[in-house]
């Protein structure tokens, strides 16, 4: 069987948790099947991986504009796969055309949701139009659509009510925890400006409305003053968000001592060293359909703390790994709180909670890498695709 992956992001151009799927689920499938990956972006030297590049003619084009012209190039070197899988509305459009153009299933897995992400907006303009017709014409059009939560499947539900419940599939998202595994290194620690002798909440993430790094700033205020913040933050969605994060920062570290902000992406090692060094882990966001990155920190040892919300619930266990902060959100789309203060308050007691109880937060991160390598191995995660692929070509 061939199976043609189509996605934006692809070694060595990723900034989020869809291309590091995309990765690491190529890399479990090519154990099984002959998989061709078509990736946006520079040339790539990896045998079965083909880059392309927005067309010339299109360089001065609306973002989402380029976008389609991108998946244009790709839909005709399709021909010959049995099965199309494309990753995020970026790639839907090639997976769309291409099973049309080719009479082959087009699979189509959810990180994220169009309808639940109207922030965008601010980002691509009249492109976010654009990619929410995309990502409905595709979803209503494949053969099964992949959640990565359940909870993720009833978003999908909620917002595509013509979809087939029978044609959305929970897969989970995985992580290597022989490549996230705890790493002892006090001298990095140190050339970050992070103390391994104080208290640490350590968030990792995009400067985007989902993450929720404005709450967790305005939280970050309420902690005992020996906690070290340490925010590994950059890539922001659109200039105001970057302005509101760094005003939070620059008023938190007036105030504070230990405030850290590494605003660049950082290589493996070093992410696992802070991971590592970290007294919890804190993910405060407003929309998460799984959240690989709270993986990553299980797999490194640490606590997790996150926002009762999407798939979280299904990743941290509650008093076992971690703790879940409770939200009530407002239902139009944006995931906002019905009562910020309250939920920033609460994401405040329990960081407090948590760093007051180092050793608790220690059982929390043995507990968290046991079920990191239990449940969510990229193995069991590309037996559950490969039966989903041979189900679609046995209608």
């Amino acid at each position: 069987m061939r199976v043609d992956i189509v996605s934006k992001e692809y070694p060595p151009e990723i900034y989020g948790g869809a291309g590091v799927h995309a990765a690491e689920l190529v890399k479990a499938l090519r154990e099984r099947l002959d998989v061709r990956v078509r990736a946006f972006g520079a040339p790539r030297d990896e045998e079965g991986t083909t880059s392309y590049r927005v067309p010339a003619e299109l360089a001065d084009a609306n973002g989402a504009v380029q976008t389609l012209g991108t998946d244009l190039e790709i839909v005709t070197d399709i021909a010959g796969a049995d099965v199309v899988h494309s990753h995020t509305w970026y790639a839907n459009f090639a997976g769309h055309l291409a099973s049309l153009l080719h009479g082959i299933p087009h699979i189509v897995t959810a990180h994220s949701l169009e309808p639940l992400r109207p922030w965008k907006a601010e980002q691509l303009g009249g492109g976010y139009a654009v990619s929410s017709f995309i990502e409905k014409t595709a979803y209503e059009g494949a053969a099964a659509v992949v959640a990565v939560s359940g909870g993720m499947r009833e978003d999908i539900l909620r917002s595509y009510p013509a979809l087939d419940p029978a044609r959305v599939r929970v897969i989970y998202n995985g992580i290597d925890v022989e490549a996230w595994h705890p790493v002892e290194d006090p001298a990095l620690l140190a050339e970050h400006g992070i103390d391994p002798t104080r208290p640490s909440v350590v968030f990792v993430g995009r400067i985007t409305r989902q993450k929720g790094l404005p709450y967790l700033l305005r939280a970050a205020r309420l902690l005992p003053p020996e906690v070290q913040l340490v925010l590994c933050a950059g890539a922001p969605d659109t200039p105001e968000i970057l302005a509101e994060v760094e005003g939070l920062v620059r008023d938190l570290q007036e105030t504070r001592e230990g405030v850290v902000w590494i605003d660049r992406m950082l290589p493996r090692h070093e992410l696992c060293a802070i991971l590592t060094a970290a007294t919890t882990f804190v993910c405060p966001s407003i929309y998460e359909p799984l959240g690989i990155v709270n993986l990553e920190a299980m797999a490194c040892g640490a606590a997790v703390v996150g926002t009762a919300t999407g798939g979280i619930p299904e990743v941290v266990a509650d008093g076992v790994t971690g703790r879940l902060v409770p939200i009530e959100q407002v239902q139009d789309g944006t995931g906002t709180p019905v009562d910020p203060e309250r939920y920033v308050a609460d994401l405040a007691r329990v960081l407090t909670e948590i760093v007051a109880d180092p050793a608790r937060a220690a059982e929390y991160g043995r507990a968290g890498r046991e079920r990191a390598a239990q449940e969510f191995s990229w193995g069991r995660i590309a037996e559950q695709t490969e039966a989903l692929y041979r189900e679609v070509l046995a209608r």
